[in-house]
């Protein structure tokens, strides 16, 4: 039961980074690709991206991120998204004719805008699917109760303020 627990606790940040990393192939077409390429280089980023995603949901279930922060995350997705897009580079690209070092230190600097939309994007989807699994699953019942806290306590420093 413990590892379906987690998967569903990955589900969003997996489905975001896979919807983020398809995008990249919609956007190699638009670059006038050949569409073999395309799929490629769609696949090869939203692979790595669905899988760091969803052990981010996984990580936030356990206790190690927390709702509303955005610094560890940002963090996370400055280690995480590079090494996507290395291996997306690996697989399907032309990007590390100046280096492996600069191409890094390069998409390190672009993942925290890239940290800023997932994050946005998950605290709008997590506490939707948390709602809907809370009664089966402890594990989002105990995520979701750290979700209304969160909320609870934006909620009074706003009243607090008027």
């Amino acid at each position: 039961m413990g590892g379906r627990h987690n998967i569903e606790l990955a589900l969003p940040g997996a489905s975001i980074g896979a919807v983020a990393g398809a995008m990249a192939g919609g956007l190699t077409l638009f670059a006038g690709q050949p569409i073999g390429l395309a799929t490629l280089s769609a696949l090869a980023l939203a692979v790595p991206l669905a899988l760091f995603g969803g052990l981010y949901g996984m990580l936030l279930g356990h206790g190690i991120f927390r709702p509303g922060t955005f610094g560890p995350v940002g963090l996370y997705w400055m280690a995480a998204f590079p090494v996507s897009r290395l291996a997306q580079e690996s697989l399907a690209g032309v990007g590390l004719s100046d280096g492996v070092l600069p191409f890094l230190a390069y998409q390190a600097m672009v993942s925290l805008g890239f940290a800023i939309g997932f994050v946005w994007l998950h605290e709008r989807i997590m506490p939707h699917w948390l709602v809907r699994r809370a009664a089966v699953n402890p594990r989002a019942e105990e995520l979701l109760g750290q979700y209304v806290r969160f909320a609870q306590m934006v909620s009074a420093r706003k009243g607090a303020r008027r």
